[in-house]
């Protein structure tokens, strides 16, 4: 069996005991972005699976949109990360 090679942790272990791998992650070509997968990403940058720069490379996200992103878990948790809730929690 062979094992490709990769820079980092293949899985690291959340605050709350999850388990987070890089088998989790949404796939390279995702243009559907639900919170889900939003807050996947956020996560494995925050917990050292994958970096900042890999993520925005892989995602072909801007610095703008993952700021956004990891400003609304900050501050109001991953239901921030839902379409529908933008309007209610950028007032806030």
């Amino acid at each position: 069996m062979y094992i490709k090679r990769v820079e980092g942790p293949r899985a690291v272990t959340l605050p709350d005991g999850t388990v987070l791998s890089l088998a989790d992650l949404p796939p390279a070509d995702t243009r559907r972005w639900v919170a889900s997968r939003k807050a996947t990403v956020i996560q494995a940058v925050s917990a050292g699976l994958i970096t900042r720069e890999a993520a925005l490379e892989r995602y072909a996200l801007s610095d703008e949109e993952f700021d956004l992103w990891q400003n609304a878990v900050t501050q109001h948790g991953i239901d921030a990360l839902k379409v529908t809730a933008l309007q209610k929690y950028r007032q806030s």
